[in-house]
């Protein structure tokens, strides 16, 4: 059976050509950068060689990138050190939607005395820019919003962000895991502080990220250790990884315009077809958004029974309702949407990448509909062809604000 993977946002197919490039660092080319002798000096270049790629992508200079393990490490460097560098301001600002990498440090910095403003989004996912400035004030110490949701694709205003909080003397820390690869960047002309990146959201193995941080700012490692990325992050360096997330940064530069051409025409082809379906919505700005990604609901079914059916024919995909066992609570930011319960759990993300075609699209356009008439059908919530006439649902989560 062949697999059709729509699962992009998730992780990505590490592309052949950065294998390539990785394995002779797994051979020959195994010597620590860091040693004096020739093993080590032969593979110095390439390291410097792979940054250069990577900054290129972002349009930033080679030095102002810092290796790291993940996208996770990425956030928890650039939180943690804007707090340590400016330790008489105890005020943060992010938001409700933000990946749990970012909002899973708030009950602990609350705990240690930290004011936390986590701003809300309207229905269609986008920030609400007026309860932000509210919520600056001399005592902040740090902005974070990711540049691209995981779960809908939305865009916030990270560049306009930026600029105000510069205006303001406010560190601004963007998580651009789901952006770096999908739209053109330019650290360069930006007032951006710290970015987050992660390789295996743009064909790189996992475990391997990156921390953009802007030349001058003050900073603070979060890995202590050695003298490794100029002593801003301790241990020795993934040769390997870094080089592979090099080469994809390389060919992601080359393919920025097919993802947001190409790729963009296919995911508008799925989510047209989808949306023939009765009683299905797209979450989410429809226009302001990444190319490759769409978030659907189809109301009165169960977003992991659709990825289960669809998982029968090959389809990779994921539920946006990210239901955890023995829970019926949706996604916190579909919540944050105020998507109606019927529909946030049945949601369903769709990502897709330069290697789709449309030859899948048309697959999964012929058994989607098949897949969400037979789960209707056995819905107690649905009656012949439209809801039953008792379609008020609960759940059993007291953190639960669509259903009361």
């Amino acid at each position: 059976m062949k697999t059709i993977y729509f699962d992009n946002n998730a992780t990505t197919q590490v592309d052949p050509q950065v294998f390539e490039a990785m394995v002779p660092f797994f051979k020959e080319l195994y010597g620590n950068p860091s040693s004096m002798h020739h093993k080590g000096g032969e593979v110095a270049p390439y390291i410097r060689q792979a940054r250069q790629h990577l900054a290129d992508l972002l349009g930033c200079l080679p030095d102002e990138i810092i290796y790291t393990s993940c996208g996770s490490e990425s956030d928890n460097t650039a939180l943690w050190s804007a707090i340590r560098t400016q330790p008489d301001k105890k005020h943060l600002i992010t938001s409700r939607v933000e990946h749990s990498a970012v909002i899973n440090n708030v009950p602990l910095l609350r705990r240690l005395g930290y004011r936390i403003s986590e701003i809300g989004v309207d229905k269609y996912g986008r920030l609400d820019m007026e309860e932000f400035l509210r919520a600056l004030s001399p005592d902040t110490a740090l902005v974070s919003f990711h540049w691209a949701n995981n779960e809908t694709g939305v865009i916030f205003p990270v560049e306009e962000i930026a600029g105000i909080c510069h205006e303001r003397g406010v560190v601004f820390h963007t998580d651009a895991v789901q952006a770096v690869g999908k739209i053109p960047m330019d650290m360069r002309g930006s007032k951006i502080d710290m970015l987050s990146l992660a390789g295996h959201k743009l064909h790189a193995p996992k475990g391997i990220g990156a921390l953009y941080v802007r030349k001058g700012l003050k900073f603070s490692p979060f890995l202590v250790g050695g003298h490794q990325e100029e002593g801003r992050r301790g241990g020795t360096e993934n040769v390997p990884y870094i080089i592979g997330l090099g080469k994809a940064a390389e060919l992601a530069g080359l393919r920025l315009g097919e993802e947001n051409t190409r790729v963009k025409a296919l995911r508008d082809r799925l989510e047209e077809g989808l949306l023939k379906i009765p009683y299905s919505m797209v979450n989410g700005d429809r226009v302001n958004r990444l190319p490759n990604t769409t978030n659907i609901s189809f109301e009165y079914i169960e977003g992991e029974s659709i990825l289960f059916h669809l998982s029968h024919y090959g389809i990779c995909a994921s539920s946006g309702s990210a239901c955890t066992s023995g829970s019926l609570e949706p996604s916190h930011v579909l919540r944050a949407m105020g998507v109606p319960f019927t529909a946030a759990h049945g949601s369903i993300r769709l990502s897709l990448c330069t290697y789709n075609t449309e030859e899948e699209v048309d697959f999964a356009l012929e058994k989607f509909p098949l897949i969400v008439a037979k789960l209707r059908g056995l819905s107690p919530f649905w009656k012949d062809d439209g809801p039953a006439e008792s379609t008020l649902l609960t759940c059993d989560s007291d953190s639960c604000n669509l259903c009361g």
